[in-house]
């Protein structure tokens, strides 16, 4: 999985956006404001990934549970898919 092609992320009055851009400007409702793990995930899906390696990589950056990691991913991917702004293929 990894982010779709057309979304940028932005820091709009200190916070980090992220913008649609090319044929998704049209739908400014994709755009959706990220905290700092939503952002160093976001970093990481730029390139094509799994759960686990997302997993392993949040894990290694913060200090938390395997359990935990997994379950913040999920519902940050859930987010992302619900938006479409993740790609599955």
């Amino acid at each position: 999985m990894k982010i779709k092609s057309g979304f940028i992320l932005k820091t709009i009055a200190g916070n980090t956006v992220a913008v649609p851009m090319g044929e998704n400007l049209v739908n400014l409702q994709l755009m959706l404001t990220l905290n700092e793990t939503g952002k160093f995930l976001w970093s990481i899906l730029e390139q094509d990934c799994t759960e686990d390696e997302l997993v392993a990589a949040m894990t290694k950056e913060y200090d938390i549970d395997e359990e935990t990691a997994r379950g913040d991913i999920r519902e940050f991917v859930a987010l992302l898919k619900e938006n479409q702004i993740l790609d599955e293929a």
